[in-house]
């Protein structure tokens, strides 16, 4: 990587404050950059460090106040954690077309479709009838079963499990450690009190441009199919039960779980350990706090809630202010207690 000013400005829609030819080779947080390195400012806590870092190039909100002198190369945006987000993705996207190929050892069904300027890992394993789109990339020791479908633009990390007849769409990230398409806890109880396994026919389907982060797992369907739609970004170490339904740019935070059948809406934020009841519904732009535990639908859209089991945001608070008072709240009682006690003997004599 080697950048000007000017020609980062131009990726990020950017107006450049210094030095237009100033040059960067790689990327730094602000409080520890060093010269050559490119690093920005978005949180107001770390804008003691605009003054002090070594970084060449800063990019900031164009609405920053800037009250000391400063060395480095100023580039203005309106709004600077997405222009570094954006030049981080192009960096990534950059390091990620070198890669083409297919590395050995490696199995590949002769019956699997191979796009074009795909790269696929060592010890990977491909089975009958996959399809791998063009510019996918498959790294070391994945597996993906018969009948897979990957589309284009995708990134399967390494040690990633894709079960036969599982879908993913374009543009897709899977990290480390996935497994997708594992059976779904099916079982149904026998006289005997054995536990009866509930075939799992169903599959997986990833739509476009998901996430899915390290050692999650995503069960496939009893009958019909798991569905991630399109945007839909999971955390690490997520559990996705079967028949799920997780909507488009919904987003998970991690250690939570997914009981079977539920139905999340669009746009919906769940906060990490939480816990989604099986065969419910999760209304559109719904936000759940982390450690919740969700045990009834939830219909109305933009609603907020808390706490286990689940209720509404305000209500929370208001529970938790009586809660915290409550102590002088008992020592109120047995005053008025003590009160009426003496009145009574009082009046007794």
């Amino acid at each position: 990587m080697q950048f000007t000013a000017a020609q980062i400005a131009l990726i990020i829609n950017g107006k450049v404050i210094g030095n237009s030819d100033t040059i960067v080779v790689s990327f730094g947080k602000i409080e520890e950059a060093q010269n050559g390195q490119l690093t920005f400012l978005a949180n107001p806590k770390y804008e003691q460090y605009l003054y002090t870092t070594n970084a060449s190039i800063i990019i900031v909100n164009e609405t920053l106040q800037i009250n000391l002198p400063i060395n480095a190369t100023l580039i203005k945006v309106s709004d600077a954690y997405s222009a570094f987000a954006i030049l981080l993705e192009k960096y990534e996207q950059m390091k990620q077309q070198q890669l083409t190929g297919i590395q050995q050892p490696a199995y590949i069904a002769a019956t699997a479709k191979i796009g074009a300027n795909v790269y696929i890992g060592a010890f990977t394993y491909i089975g009958e009838n996959a399809i791998i789109g063009d510019s996918s990339k498959i790294y070391p020791n994945t597996y993906l079963g018969n009948n897979v479908s990957i589309g284009e633009n995708t990134i399967i990390h390494p040690g990633v499990k894709i079960y036969h007849d599982c879908v993913i769409g374009s543009r897709v990230t899977i990290h480390a450690g996935v497994v997708i398409g594992s059976d779904g806890f099916g079982f149904v109880p026998q006289e005997n009190k054995k536990l009866k396994k509930i075939p799992q026919i169903g599959n997986v389907i990833i739509q476009d441009e998901v996430e899915i982060g390290a050692n999650t797992t995503i069960d496939r369907a009893t009958i019909g199919s798991t569905l991630i739609k399109f945007g839909a970004k999971l955390d690490n170490l997520l559990q996705i039960a079967h028949n799920v339904e997780v909507g488009n740019n919904t987003a998970i935070a991690a250690l939570s779980g997914v009981s079977g059948s539920t139905k999340i809406g669009d746009n919906v934020m769940i906060g990490g350990q939480s816990g989604l009841a099986g065969h419910i519904q999760i209304a559109d732009n719904t936000k759940i706090g982390g450690k919740s535990g969700v045990t009834k639908s939830i219909k109305k859209t933009n609603t907020v809630v808390v706490g286990n089991p689940a209720i509404d945001y305000t209500n929370s608070m208001r529970s938790q202010v009586i809660i915290k008072n409550l102590p002088a709240l008992e020592q109120r009682v047995k005053a008025i207690e003590n009160i009426i006690k003496e009145m009574a003997e009082k009046k007794d004599k």
